[in-house]
């Protein structure tokens, strides 16, 4: 576990809290965009896991000892509350880190197809991973940017934006953006 001695105390709070309430965390790693993932706060740091049959995490580039951008949003207004560096940390399968890591991740886990091997799984073919705080918040209360750091959707061949098929009804919208309705 990183040291925490160079976050101030209010920082490490904050990071702890926001991460604590958010089920979902967007990383970046040296490589790619941020992802949004899944996640638990254990032992002082954000802990994830991906593979097969769990979320992704190719193309982030987070390898034992890389850096990482943490953002974490507000609860009560779904906005972004911190920004912060990590360190990424693999901790090996078996161990005491990656085992309490473990532990919490199986707890909040949803759908598993195989709850009772699920932490085998996991050793055999997925990867546990650690994102320690390691420096003071880019971004935080009091200290956001003022331009948007809204990024364009990634291209994906499912797509909803298609032509209405010519057999639906179409509905037809007045001036105030509700639908019109027939008086008579």
């Amino acid at each position: 576990m990183t040291s925490h001695a160079a976050i101030a105390a209010f920082d490490l709070a904050l990071i702890e809290e926001s991460a604590k309430k958010s089920a979902l965390v967007w990383v970046r790693g040296p490589e790619g965009a941020a992802r949004a993932l899944w996640h638990v706060w254990s032992g002082g740091a954000v802990c994830l896991v991906g593979g097969p049959g769990e979320q992704p995490l190719d193309g982030l580039g987070l390898a034992d000892g890389a850096a990482a951008t943490v953002s974490c949003r507000s609860k009560d207004k779904g906005g972004r509350l911190v920004v912060w560096p990590a360190v990424v940390a693999e901790p090996a399968p078996g161990s005491e880190s990656w085992s309490d890591a473990v532990a919490e991740l199986k707890g909040k886990r949803l759908n598993a197809p195989d709850a009772d091997g699920i932490a085998e799984r996991w050793a055999r073919e997925c990867r546990v991973l650690r994102l320690e705080p390691a420096g003071e918040p880019s971004q935080r209360p009091g200290a956001m940017p003022s331009e948007s750091s809204a990024a364009p959707p990634l291209p994906t061949p499912a797509s909803t934006r298609v032509a209405t098929p010519s057999g639906l009804p179409v509905r037809r919208r007045g001036a105030s953006g509700h639908r019109a309705t027939r008086r008579g």
